[in-house]
């Protein structure tokens, strides 16, 4: 063993680990035998590839190319965060190819007709499908970018036989009127579709509402009802039971709990005051629980049928997530005993599970049980890391300035090739999640790995705002952004320190997006901190409002707690306007297309504090948008980053 500073140990684990030897693990579902999954490649430039595993135990790329000579990439633009891109029912896949926006079909059962093309090529995005093929339809969300200026969406259905290509079918727009729409789900018997919208200046976790239609003979809504919109209650989720009652997930509790309708023995040419009249909704399993997750992307899946008498469904409680069964007739909670916690996706077919999960020593995976057994279909990396290797989350709550908690987990530094000097404690990394509605988990990542291998301490922060700890908890935040979050993160530093855990001259807060905010604003409003990592980060609040992505273009007044951008508050929340209090070096990691967060959030703020002779750096990549694809550029963001730490610090 040997003996070196904190932060210069070196590592198995390198950049290569995270790119070339490692994919992204999205949209898991099920059809019959077949699982299929999103695997993302940062070696092809960031390109999203559709996966089947067979029941055999085959696993192939599924799709052929797309004109003989372009490679599918299955991925979505809608609300620039996207999300589900395909959707496959009896081996028939419906998807949106990132290249061009457009929808495109493929039969499983006919390779030899390649991929067929659905939609003509204009200013729109698809998403969020549902193939109904007795109507010879598929249900989408479309965000329609064609008159300029903010786009429109809506429900519509596309033709599967490709004919609104050609010109001799149409895009049916089947339901329009509010700001968005997201959710399309169709009843077993294929007569009726549910879905969720909401309206500006809410976000679909802040107050969103639940619709359900009768279709008529040609696919279109009929008659249609509203079974959830309540104030400050949002929903989450719509899937149908087998036996056709209506599951979701709301949160009027002020925990997104799980709800089943009955009664849609409905006729479509019934008024909607007759259907809810029969309708009963309840409660499954009432308990401080959290069964989904805000809708950032579409085609959130936390939950699937398991049988005509149960739902296999995933739990956020305590900081961890669980897998386990809900009974249909009286919401009974059976927690499955796994070593692994799902991480967001759960699909199920004649009992077999398939979910995203990972572990405390295990990274993101696509894990299948059945028959009581668990078996790993696939890895999100091919790189075997030593358990020697690997710092284990330790969850640590912590009280706040105010007298409330929040919430983290904390990482060892962990080599056991090397030692530090007697005496010495470690240099942290405070990280800042996204959102700021999301939330940090404590499941093994090759990310955080690289740094504790390193001899980094990482302490990853669930502050007020974070989701999974009830309503009342992500609400604190509203009004509060910038403040307490700020604190929340200046406070877990103090409470690691006073237990002796790190170094306080050596303490980073690192964060993009919205935890690129909070990175900026802890380093202009607290002496915490020491260096600062912005990726993609808010400078300037009332710009990123004028230039921002419709699906965030209100979400900021929420935050702060104002009606509009003229509110002094919003200039006094801007880190811009504080630049002559942040004194702490500060490296700015930037893609250059960002559509979410421009870079010229990145440009005042930068320029701002050469101007006044701080330490700063910006490093902008080329082809980049809202978070880093290409392996190339993760590579050296990720190096950038150790150097800027290695030398501010003086880590020699």
């Amino acid at each position: 063993m040997l003996t070196r500073p904190f932060g210069l140990w070196d590592s198995s684990i390198t950049t290569s680990d995270l790119t070339n030897r490692s994919v992204s693990l999205s949209q898991v579902r099920i059809d019959g035998s077949s699982t299929y999954w999103i695997e993302g490649r940062s070696h092809q430039g960031g390109r999203r590839v559709l996966l089947r595993h067979h029941g055999h135990g085959l696993t192939e790329e599924v799709l052929p190319l797309i004109d003989q000579s372009i490679l599918p990439d299955v991925a979505t633009r809608v609300h620039e965060y996207g999300g589900r891109a395909y959707a496959v029912q009896d081996g028939v896949i419906v998807f949106s190819h990132a290249g061009d926006n457009r929808v495109y079909s493929y039969d499983c059962s006919r390779p030899a007709d390649g991929v067929q093309v659905l939609t003509p090529l204009d200013d729109r995005r698809y998403g969020d499908f549902e193939i109904a093929p007795v109507r010879g339809l598929v249900y989408a969300v479309c965000e329609d970018h064609r008159a300029g200026g903010e786009p429109v969406n809506y429900l519509v259905a596309i033709p599967l036989d490709g004919s609104a290509s050609r010109g001799d079918g149409e895009i049916t727009e089947v339901f329009s009127g509010t700001d968005f729409v997201i959710s399309p789900t169709l009843s077993p018997d294929g007569t009726k579709l549910a879905w969720i919208t909401w309206i500006h200046p809410h976000m679909p976790w802040t107050q969103s509402q639940l619709h359900v239609g009768s279709l008529d003979f040609s696919g279109k809504i009929s008659s249609s009802l509203t079974l959830v919109d309540t104030e400050g209650v949002c929903v989450y989720e719509p899937r149908w039971s087998l036996s056709g009652d209506l599951i979701h997930v709301d949160d009027s509790s002020g925990w997104a709990n799980l709800y089943r309708t009955e009664g849609f023995g409905w006729e479509a040419e019934e008024p909607a005051e007759a259907w809810m009249s029969r309708l009963r909704t309840r409660r499954l399993h009432p308990s401080k629980r959290a069964f989904s997750h805000p809708h950032w992307q579409l085609g959130l899946h936390s939950f699937d049928n398991l049988d005509s008498e149960h739902l296999i469904c995933s739990w956020a409680e305590d900081g961890y997530w669980h897998l386990g069964t809900v009974r249909l007739d009286n919401g009974q909670l059976e927690r499955w005993d796994l070593p692994w916690w799902p991480i967001g996706n759960v699909a199920a077919s004649d009992s077999r599970v398939v979910l995203l999960a990972d572990s405390a020593d295990q990274p993101p995976a696509v894990v299948q049980i059945q028959d009581g057994q668990t078996t790993v279909l696939r890895s999100s990396t091919y790189s075997e890391v030593s358990p020697e290797l690997v710092s284990v989350a330790e969850p640590f709550t912590y009280p706040t300035r105010d007298g409330q908690e929040a919430y983290g987990f904390f990482y060892r530094p962990k080599n056991p090739g090397f030692a530090a000097p007697a005496g010495e404690l470690p240099p942290l990394l405070v990280l800042v999640h996204g959102g700021p509605t999301s939330s940090a988990r404590p499941g093994l990542k090759l990310a955080v790995q690289f740094w504790t291998s390193r001899g980094f301490a990482v302490a990853d922060i669930n502050h007020r705002g974070s989701t999974g700890f009830g309503r009342h908890f992500r609400q604190a935040l509203d009004g509060n952004w910038g403040v307490m979050d700020v604190t929340d993160c200046a406070d877990a530093v103090k409470f690691l320190v006073v237990q002796g855990k790190v170094d306080p001259a050596r303490v980073a807060i690192r964060g993009g997006s919205a935890g690129g905010f909070t990175t900026l604003a802890a380093l202009a409003s607290t002496d915490v901190f020491t260096a600062g990592t912005c990726l993609y980060g808010i400078a300037d609040l009332a710009v990123l409002a004028d230039q921002t992505h419709k699906f965030e273009s209100r979400y900021l007044q929420g935050l702060l707690g104002v009606k509009d951008f003229s509110d002094p508050l919003v200039k006094e929340r801007s880190p811009l306007t504080r630049v002559s209090d942040i004194t702490a070096p500060l490296l700015w990691l930037q893609g250059e297309d960002d559509k979410v967060v421009p870079i010229t959030q990145a440009n005042l703020m930068v320029d701002a504090l050469r101007q006044q002779g701080n330490d700063v750096d910006l490093k902008v990549y080329p082809g980049e948008g809202h978070g880093f694809l290409r392996a190339p550029n993760i590579h050296d963001a990720v190096e950038t980053e150790l150097a800027f730490y290695r030398r501010v610090w003086g880590l020699e």
